[in-house]
């Protein structure tokens, strides 16, 4: 079975086909939340690369309150502008409809 066919199958049925739903305003926002994802995940991996600088790496709490912490400013730097993703991501997918 091709890997296609493994993708599309996974998916619900509503994912797998493209409406025409689909307004400006929901590619913004994934387009967003994708750019949000991606700037947690540099974060993280910055972090986790050796300096902690909301806990020293033992406390569970700390490693928590960091993640929340990662995430929320992931967020509102996509909601600002971020890397600038959002906007080229969202642009391609309304040049494709």
């Amino acid at each position: 079975m091709s890997d296609m066919a493994i993708s599309s199958a996974a998916l619900p049925a509503s994912a797998a086909t493209t409406t025409k739903a689909d307004t400006p305003e929901k590619v913004r926002d994934a387009a967003q939340q994708f750019e949000a994802l991606l700037i947690g995940q540099i974060l993280r991996s910055a972090r986790q690369s050796g300096s902690a600088w909301f806990s020293d790496g033992e406390d569970p709490s700390g490693e928590v309150a960091t993640d929340y912490a990662e995430q929320q400013f992931a967020a509102v730097l996509a909601q600002n502008g971020g890397l600038g993703l959002a906007d080229m991501i969202a642009k391609g997918l309304e040049r494709n409809r």
